[in-house]
């Protein structure tokens, strides 16, 4: 295949762009934020079941709480009314019994006073369980969205560059032939489509060529299209070939 020398040297501006373009493409579909976001996504759905664990034992808690203040107010509400019976009894026998419940009733009270307290604190304990819970779940919360904010505009970014250097690599396109540039194409899909070569190193594959092979595109000439006889590539030829 015959090819200017300007037309060959083209095609490694175009295989720069198509470097960039590929990782343009990747930035775009594959944020580097996006690792994170998916773990945070896994660690929220955790701290969401442990949120509903927490929350269970808080609603117990506070059920317990309910009726141990029922109990505590029917007792001190029957204490009460015995004690206003007792006031007005005139029959020993009849005081005697209200005494003895009401005593029996101190001792219930007591007794109902003192879960409660320790029930009361075991609200406080599982609110404070369940608010540190929310804490953490908020936090996770507010990097997914700030990642997510990055992640859109990094890929909105990388969408505008691939456009972009689309836009370029075709304005270099027109200006190369069409046959080498589907040559290059080709071995592009089949690996790395054309390097410099530089000091008798290719640049594709970044192998030293042999001196018979060195020879051979020395002999080439200047708009014969040479390839690598390592990779295969398309093998560019300047003043840096050192030929």
């Amino acid at each position: 295949m015959k090819a200017s020398p300007e037309n060959q040297r083209t095609l490694l501006d175009i295989a720069e762009l198509d470097r960039r373009i590929r990782q343009a493409e990747i930035a775009r579909t594959k944020p580097s934020q996006g690792a994170r976001i998916n773990e945070l996504a896994g660690l929220r759905q955790e701290q969401l079941r442990e949120l509903t664990e927490l929350t269970g034992k808080l609603d117990d808690a506070r059920a317990e709480l309910k009726r141990l203040e029922s109990d505590v107010a029917l007792a001190n509400e029957r204490r009460d009314r015995d004690a206003q019976r007792l006031a007005a009894s005139t029959d020993s026998k009849q005081a005697q019994a209200l005494e003895n419940e009401i005593a029996s009733l101190d001792r219930r009270l007591s007794t109902l006073e003192d879960a409660e307290l320790d029930v009361m604190a075991r609200v406080e304990e599982a609110q404070a369980a369940v608010d540190a819970q929310q804490a953490l779940i908020d936090q996770t919360n507010a990097e997914g969205a700030q990642l997510t904010t990055e992640a859109k505009t990094a890929i909105a970014a990388a969408g505008a560059e691939v456009e972009q250097l689309g836009r370029d690599r075709a304005a270099l396109a027109r200006t190369t032939d069409d046959v080498l540039l589907s040559d290059y194409e080709r071995r592009a899909q089949r690996g790395v489509g054309v390097g410099l070569l530089s000091r008798g190193v290719c640049g594709g594959c970044q192998m030293v060529l042999s001196g018979t092979d060195i020879t051979a595109i020395r002999r080439a000439a200047a708009d014969d299209v040479v390839s690598c006889p390592e990779c295969g590539c398309i093998l560019v030829r300047t003043e840096e070939s050192g030929l």
